[in-house]
């Protein structure tokens, strides 16, 4: 039994120290910055979209499995144009700016979730934190 404490300890121990955040991957190449947000999901699918669900406002094409968000037209302002990355609370990895929504939106992001109805209803509607990275360039 000791033993396997021990090497619980070790595992612990080194991964508490071997984590950091995703920010601290590319720290050089954008300034940071967090903002609360209002968030929702939406699916690459006509009845939710348009007459052509994979291709978003700036152009890009959508496939399942890709990391990519909307945001409001009053982001777009604030430096959430397109390309910028962002980290969402609540979710893992780095999402892209890729689409715009509707004017009518303010402060708000959308999360792509490909086809998965399921997995958007789930998400739903939330307030979260969103830190975003405006290149060091601009």
């Amino acid at each position: 039994m000791k033993i396997i404490l021990k090497y619980l300890c070790v595992i612990c121990f080194a991964a508490f120290f071997n984590c950091k955040k995703v920010v601290d991957e590319v720290p050089d190449m954008y300034n940071w910055h967090s903002r609360m947000v209002t968030a929702t999901a939406y699916n690459s699918l006509a009845y939710q979209t348009d007459s052509n669900p994979n291709i978003t406002a700036f152009g890009d094409s959508l496939h399942p499995g890709l990391k990519y968000i909307a945001v409001s037209r009053d982001l777009l302002t604030l430096g959430l144009k397109h390309n910028t990355p962002v980290i969402i609370e609540g979710l893992e990895g780095v999402y892209l700016v890729k689409d715009k929504m509707h004017s009518r939106w303010k402060n708000r992001i959308d999360v792509y979730m490909g086809v998965d109805v399921k997995a958007a209803k789930i998400w739903g509607k939330k307030r979260v934190c969103i830190d975003y990275g405006i290149s060091v360039d601009d």
